[in-house]
């Protein structure tokens, strides 16, 4: 098996080990990876080998990283999966089970919120007496990241309970197009075999197709005529197929999508739409405000934000505030030209109620804390519906947009004012 991995190993990433006259012997088997709970806590690279230092992956159990048979015992899970993050949960709330898209040019802190995720999820799970399983897929990303991500997983914890898979920007397009395929046979195996919902980190999906492109372009492949590969929506689908719910568990997935020059309509980056279930988009502007995370409220959706699933009372207040948002959106042309005295008496109070809003939504994250030099927050949804509603019907209008910066909810914010 050894000489095996070493012979992918050099076929995948190189030929230099390589000579004229060598004996080469078939397997007659597909390339695989090791699965199992041996992953969990360690780093490996797309052929299971590990990466971390930590010595040899110990799992005898192997599985086929292309071409597994698409479960068809699927569903449509209609369960709301609660991140402690209050943009997240109060206007694109996630489906357990759902496939989340993070939508950002390069920068915005795409990666900083997917790993506030990916330690919230597990928090959570912990306080719940649960068992979390997590697999995070680095693909076409930087080392740097990766090693930063490691550490702060430990440093919280929550390490023991992942496992990563890491193909980097340096390795060829064949790793990193392979790697997001290996962590979704790694994700399936826990979901299949363990019986165990998982929750699927992908940074990034976008890096993905970019590989198949550059596959594409190796093999003579003729492009499509927005430059991208022919073959670019079969790939995404027979990916996505792979990552869904069945009777056995759920597999929940967040995916990293990095937008190239901030144009969401790009091709590669429309490829990826159909398959998501909530879309949250990062804004350039919103960061360079100094908002984080940095989302796009009103360009940010759910398909589960109905009152069936996230009941009546935030329905009301989601559809209030959304309103509100968009109405002060088209006074703030008004208030940069003229000045917010102008508005109407009601205009101001929607302006600056939407306004308190957006700061609200402002979170300090556990992953960055160290440079913040402020604990991380994790804030019920329930919570949040309440605050909200209390800003949309005047309750806290005597208070300054700054004072909705940065806090948990607002009743603590006060309490800890008055003390």
């Amino acid at each position: 098996d050894v000489y095996k991995r070493q012979f992918f190993a050099s076929v995948i990433r190189g030929a230099e080990s390589l000579h004229l006259g060598m004996e080469v012997v078939s397997t007659y088997k597909p390339l695989s990876v090791p699965v199992g709970n041996a992953l969990l806590g360690r780093v490996t690279d797309v052929l299971g080998a590990p990466v971390d230092g930590k010595g040899p992956i110990r799992s005898n159990i192997m599985a086929p990283i292309r071409d597994q048979e698409t479960r068809r015992d699927t569903y449509q899970s209609t369960g709301v999966l609660e991140t402690g993050i209050k943009v997240i949960d109060f206007f694109a709330p996630i489906a357990k089970g759902g496939k989340i898209g993070l939508f950002g040019g390069a920068g915005v802190g795409k990666t900083m919120l997917l790993t506030e995720l990916l330690h919230n999820f597990v928090m959570l799970s912990n306080q719940r007496n649960s068992t979390a399983y997590c697999v995070f897929t680095g693909v076409g990303e930087r080392s740097r990241e990766g090693l930063e991500l490691v550490e702060s997983l430990e440093s919280a914890g929550v390490l023991k309970n992942t496992a990563l898979l890491y193909g980097q920007m340096g390795e060829n397009p064949a790793v990193r197009f392979l790697s997001g395929y290996a962590g979704a046979t790694i994700a399936s195996h826990f979901r299949d075999n363990e019986k165990k919902d998982v929750l699927f980190f992908i940074d990034n999906i976008y890096r993905l197709a970019q590989a198949g492109n550059e596959l594409s372009t190796l093999s003579r492949q003729l492009p499509s005529e927005d430059g991208y590969q022919a073959a670019l929506a079969s790939q995404m689908s027979l990916f996505h197929e792979r990552i869904n719910t069945t009777t056995d568990g759920a597999i929940t997935s967040v995916e990293a999508v990095y937008v190239p020059a901030d144009d969401i309509l790009d091709s590669g980056v429309q490829a990826i739409f159909p398959f998501f279930d909530a879309m949250i988009v990062l804004s350039r502007s919103v960061y360079q405000e100094g908002r984080m995370p940095a989302v796009d409220i009103l360009s940010s959706t759910s398909s589960i934000a109905t009152p069936d699933i996230i009941g009546e009372h935030h329905y009301e207040v989601l559809t209030m505030a959304r309103s509100v948002l968009s109405e002060a959106q088209k006074l703030a042309r008004i208030v940069s030209l003229i000045g917010l005295q102008e508005l109407s008496a009601s205009d101001q109070l929607v302006y600056k109620r939407a306004r308190k809003i957006q700061a609200y939504m402002s979170q300090t994250f556990s992953s960055a804390s160290k440079q913040q030099n402020k604990e991380g927050v994790s804030v019920p949804r329930e919570t949040v519906v309440n605050d909200v509603n209390a800003i949309l019907h005047g309750t806290y209008d005597q208070l300054e947009e700054d004072s909705f910066l940065y806090i948990s909810s607002i009743s603590e914010s006060l309490n800890n004012a008055k003390k």
